[in-house]
């Protein structure tokens, strides 16, 4: 008998499978950390692998990009293949990618391992909604998508100043060890809490185009990567505003910045208590309180105390963001969540990098005011697109 026969299927599980919910949270968790653990490290990282910084930071690049193709392509690959196993199949692959970069003696090990993270992260993140979706009964759905981004808080909050603190102690490679065995439980967690989920219909890339040529959902599709194009684009360059504007030292810089990762928290409570059956009027709320964020930074950069509340209220938008629009997401392709996830991922994964590249344009050609002047542009592309909701919705 297969492990997968024998496995728990969906017809034996309660009514919501929130162990399997908190198993995947986990798991976010421990992505996101991985994931972003090089902004903290790169100095030693570089170091010890005889490479520039900048040769180092694209550590962090090539998994995005990798991601992004992943994202596409795991439906398809996927194929007829149960879900619980290709997730188990990506927590794998993290805890690879981990013992690679640890262990790596030289850039190119270096940067296969990290590839491999890419390729977890978008596969990973392609199909949680939509494995969410089968774990709980509809109308948990945005409490549901909270505690997994309630991972993701976690992580954002922590995971650089914790893997900076521990690096200086212990050096960087020790860092990457220290995550193998939370990754190992992870594993485990995810084949006795998971249950079986055989594959539904095939979502292949005629899935993908079909959705598109819905203009809800491309209209939904292209304001959602306005909004997180408009928040990376100010989000990668916050250190340099922080240090150039607001005068920033170190203590005060970490201060700042935990702040607008502790309000992370905030944000996916609030997200997952508040959203109920209208989502349409929420859709816009990312774009308007991030931009006008945005927009008070500029205005009262030069003062600390305005800068951490302005930073805070960015922070708990941020995360709450992600459970507004993947909600969005569940409600308005339910029929073919698994390629709409696909489609999301990769959008957001795109606009982060060229949000990125963006306000580096902007920021080398201008001024750090300009990148932030660049944000709160796209974000009124962004509430344009959007109005007042109802034209990102499925028609009844």
């Amino acid at each position: 008998m297969t492990t997968e026969a024998s496995a728990p299927t969906l017809a034996d599980t309660p009514t919501a499978a929130w162990g399997a919910v908190l198993s995947m949270a986990l798991c976010v968790a421990l992505l996101i950390a991985s994931e972003f653990l090089p902004v903290s490290l790169l100095t030693p990282m570089a170091a010890g692998l005889h490479a520039t910084e900048g040769q180092t930071g694209q550590a962090i690049s090539i998994s995005g990009l990798f991601a992004v193709v992943a994202s596409l392509l795991v439906t398809t690959v996927a194929g007829r293949l149960n879900r619980k196993t290709v997730l188990v199949a990506m927590t794998a692959l993290m805890l690879a990618s981990l013992v690679l970069v640890a262990a790596a003696s030289n850039f190119t090990i270096l940067m296969v391992g990290r590839a491999l993270l890419g390729v977890c992260v978008g596969g990973f993140w392609a199909l949680a909604t939509a494995v969410i979706m089968r774990l709980v009964p509809s109308e948990a759905m945005p409490r549901a998508l909270a505690v997994l981004y309630g991972g993701q808080a976690i992580a954002a909050a922590f995971a650089a100043p914790v893997g900076s603190y521990l690096g200086g102690m212990f050096g960087w490679r020790e860092v990457f060890w220290g995550l193998t065995p939370l990754v190992a439980v992870n594993l485990v967690w995810h084949l006795t809490a998971l249950p079986s989920l055989p594959a539904r219909d095939r979502q292949d890339f005629g899935a993908m185009l079909a959705l598109l040529r819905r203009p809800y959902f491309l209209r939904g599709l292209t304001a959602s990567m306005l909004s997180w194009g408009s928040a990376f684009t100010m989000f990668t360059y916050l250190r340099p505003f922080l240090e150039r504007v607001t005068g920033a030292d170190v203590g005060l810089l970490s201060l700042l910045l935990l702040a607008l990762g502790t309000a992370g928290f905030i944000g996916t409570w609030a997200a997952g208590r508040f959203i109920g059956p209208e989502i349409a009027p929420l859709l816009k709320a990312p774009a308007l309180v991030m931009g006008g964020a945005t927009l008070g930074l500029l205005l009262f950069g030069r003062a600390w105390l305005a800068v951490g509340v302005l930073l805070a209220v960015w922070g708990a938008m941020n995360t709450g963001m992600s459970v507004i629009w993947m909600t969005w997401m569940s409600r308005n392709a339910d029929d073919a969540p698994e390629a709409a996830g696909s489609l999301m991922v990769a959008a957001i994964q795109t606009s982060i990098l060229l949000g990125a590249v963006i306000g580096g344009w902007l920021l080398d050609g201008l001024s750090i005011q300009a990148t932030f002047a660049g944000s709160i542009i796209l974000a009124l592309a962004a509430l344009a697109l959007i109005g007042d909701g109802r034209r990102l919705l499925k028609p009844q």
